[in-house]
This record gives structure tokens, sequence and C-alpha cells, in this order.
């Protein structure tokens, strides 16, 4: 009997090719577990009218965790929606976790000391996908809505629950005091967003209260994005809400490389699933010229949230080595390897 079970969503694009790097690790690495394929993505949504479908949902009930590749985004076709984000909402996924660890070696990184982690709340915020468009005549007659009456009108629902605000703030806090970090930062904009970021901000100190030997303060989202430019070196855990964090993480990925260096986890209570945060990339398909580390990385996460404490040690050993020397890189990092040779390498190395 399998030790675990781990569906395979390659998705679309260069999803399809960074899975095949993963694989050469999880060949690499006796983990005793079954690997099931399933179904995500525009190539769904043309075969099925589904970029989610009720199989893949399926499966994942029955899976430990999965590995996601990556999908193509349609915004402008009617009735398609995001399937990670469809994801993260069916299965409470309300943990996106991105670690951003500059590995030296790598020509990418804008310092070699930066380590910082990011969690961002991952169901709740502007991504709640409650939308109006055209504006109910009851919502139009709120307080405040009467500057934009007789006007052409759409409304998204900046949504926060005092329980999705909690969890996300403990998570970091318990991540911090685990692994030994040094500080968190809450990321908000309270000063104008006065309701869900104030809210944000009331959960955040009644948490610290449980982690008394841990540091923390809270910095605007505006200030932040300047103040990792300049002192990248001084932060450690963030904390923010879902756009927020969408946005930070990908700056915080630019300093340690760009996004084939950003691994996640979408994890909840039962279930996560493991993703590198790059979009499908479609001109690349099937070429194998794209970074795989993002996703060897996000293998390296469902390791360590399995409880393959070793394995997931060994993959960053890896990873950090072949950096280091240099000899395999990518067209991103200035060199001629192949996705599946720098997949190999890394095997090579664990």
């Amino acid at each position: 009997m399998a030790k675990y079970k781990i569906a395979l969503m390659p998705g679309d694009g260069i999803g399809n090719d960074v899975m095949d790097a993963a694989q050469i690790i999880l060949r690499a690495v006796d983990l005793g577990a079954e690997y099931i394929p399933a179904e995500i993505g525009w190539q769904c949504w043309e075969k099925y009218g589904d970029a989610l479908p009720p199989a893949t949902i399926e499966i994942l009930r029955n899976c430990d965790c999965a590995l996601f590749g990556a999908i193509t985004s349609k915004p402008h076709v009617k009735g398609y929606k995001s399937p990670i984000v469809r994801l993260r909402q069916v299965f409470d996924l309300y943990v996106n976790l991105r670690p951003c660890r500059a590995y030296p070696g790598n020509p990418l990184n804008y310092r070699d000391d930066i380590d910082i982690v990011v969690f961002r709340e991952n169901t709740e915020d502007l991504y709640s996908g409650v939308e109006f468009y055209p504006v109910p005549e009851e919502l139009m007659n709120l307080e405040g809505m009467g500057r934009f009456k007789g006007q052409d009108t759409a409304v998204s629902l900046r949504i926060f629950t005092r329980k999705g605000c909690r969890r996300i703030i403990e998570a970091a806090f318990k991540y911090a005091r685990e692994h030994g970090r040094k500080k968190v930062t809450v990321i908000h904009k309270a000063n104008v967003v006065r309701k869900t970021c104030g809210m944000f901000l009331e959960e955040a100190a009644a948490v610290a209260k449980d982690y008394p030997e841990i540091p923390w303060d809270d910095a605007n989202v505006d200030a932040m994005t300047m103040w990792l430019i300049k002192n990248p070196e001084k932060y450690d855990v963030l904390v923010t809400s879902n756009l927020f964090g969408d946005i930070i993480s990908d700056e915080c990925a630019q300093l340690v490389g760009g996004l084939g260096f950003a691994s996640a986890g979408n994890i909840g209570d039962t279930l996560a699933v493991f993703e590198p945060t790059h979009g499908s990339a479609p001109k690349y398909a099937g070429q194998y010229k794209v970074n795989p580390l993002a996703m060897l990385l996000s293998v390296r996460l469902m390791f360590e949230w399995l409880g393959e404490k070793r394995h997931a040690s060994a993959v960053e050993r890896a990873v950090a080595k072949v950096v280091r020397d240099g000899v395999h890189r990518t067209y991103d990092m200035g060199g001629t390897s192949t996705t599946l040779q720098v997949a190999e390498a890394v095997a090579r190395e664990m």
C-alpha cells in the first residue's frame, strides 16, 4: 500500500515541461507514493467547458497533496474562472506560503543575503469572486455610493473575515516559532482601507500576544515595496492579505532571481497543493528551455509538508549546489541547459 497519494496536475504550456522535471526528482527519491494524474487548466475548459473538472476535484479529495504546474489565464473568456483560485476556495487552502531565498552564485540575485518567507491569505479579499456588473440598486443605495449613481459602474467586494485574518497570521507566527525566524512583519493599508485592514491589524495584535518571544512590526504596503528594495535583509517573515500578498511575493521573488525561483504551497487543514508561481508561458511550451528550479523547490516544500524533512533538505542542498557551481543554467541565468538537464543535475546532487 502506498505511503502517500499525490496528484500530479501539469496544467498548460510549460506546466508540462516543469512537471517532467519534477518527476526526475520524484524518481530519485523513494517516497513510497502513488502518483495520480489529474487535469486542470485551459485545455480542460476547451474539452469540458470547465477548467477544474469534477473528476479532478474527486481525485484531490482522495489525495494527501498535489503538485501543480501552470495554467493559461483567459481573463476575457466569458464564464472562465481561474481554476487555481477555485481550487483554493473549494478545499479552503487558506495559506499561501512563498519562500524567497537567494542562492549564492545566482547571477540574477539582487543580493545574496535575502531569505524572506511570505504568508499570503489565500481565500478572501478581492479574490473572493463577489462582483457586480451591473450593480444592483440596493448596493448603489448604500452609504458612500451616491457619487457613483448614474454612472456605468462595476463593483468587486473586498471581503475579510476575522477567522480568515486570524488563521493566516497565526500560521505566520507559528512558522516563525518552529523555524527560528527572527521577526514577523504585518503588511496592510489600514490608514486608508480602514475596516478590512483595520481588522487584519487587530487580529495581528491579538495573535502576537501568544508569541511573546517573536518581535513583530507592521508596514503600509506601498512603503513596504520601497523598503524591500532598500533593505531586504531586514525582513524575515511577511504576512498579508490576498491581493497585497500576490504583489509583494512577486517583488520578493524578483529579488532572488525571478519567478524561475519562486515556489509556493497552497495549504489547508487536510490538503496542500504545491506550485511554481510562474505562468504557463505558451510560447515556450514543449521546448524544455525554462527554469525548473521553482518547481523543484515546490517539490521541496511538498516533502517538508509531508514530514519528509530529510528529502526536503536533500533537494534544498542540491539546488543550492547546482546554482553555486554554475555549470547547468537555463537561458534566464545566461546558460544553455535544458529544463530536464538542470533537473537531472539537481537529482545527481541529492
